[in-house]
């Protein structure tokens, strides 16, 4: 039986180009900078750099729970400097679709953009209760308050990181 699907998006304007912000967020391996969860990873398959098909093993942790585990992700999207996506697979099973999409505008004028973040639980209800926990520390039934949350510091963090790199560069 499948559950409806939960749905979390957050969204937070930066004042830097979409192409920077673009680059940020589709060099995976750095998402640990950003992300309380991911701690980075690294390109699978002979992979070194985000397109559609591209795999990737992040590492992430929850630091509460004193759990860690691996994530395997394939990019899905990739429509420079407006849409990434990728899903995150355990034994071939869809686990969770990540979106970013940028919009420009917002701040500064054509200088800055709106960022938003989106996470699309796809887990079964029996996978959300059993594995959630069982895996990451946080309950099936709490995630999605756990990624929103996160989505927020990942973005904030980002935020910083984009506008540091446009005053360092422009």
């Amino acid at each position: 039986m499948r559950h409806e699907k939960e749905r979390v998006s957050e969204s937070i304007t930066i004042a830097a180009e979409p192409t920077v912000v673009f680059g940020l967020v589709t060099d995976l391996p750095r998402m640990g900078e950003w992300s309380p969860e991911n701690t980075g990873g690294s390109w699978q398959n002979g992979a070194t750099a985000a397109a559609v098909g591209a795999r990737f093993l992040g590492n992430n942790a929850n630091a509460e729970a004193g759990k860690s585990w691996d994530a395997a992700v394939v990019v899905t999207e990739l429509e420079e400097p407006h849409r990434f996506a990728f899903k995150t697979v355990f034994r071939g099973l869809t686990l969770a679709h990540w979106i970013y999409e940028i919009v420009p505008g917002g701040v500064d004028g054509p200088a800055g953009c709106t960022v938003t973040e989106t996470w699309v639980d796809t887990r079964n209800r029996t996978m959300a209760r059993l594995l959630g926990k069982k895996i990451t520390g946080i309950p099936g039934l709490s995630r999605a308050e756990f990624t929103r949350r996160s989505i927020a510091t990942t973005l904030a963090n980002l935020k910083q990181t984009a506008e540091s790199a446009r005053a360092t560069t422009g």
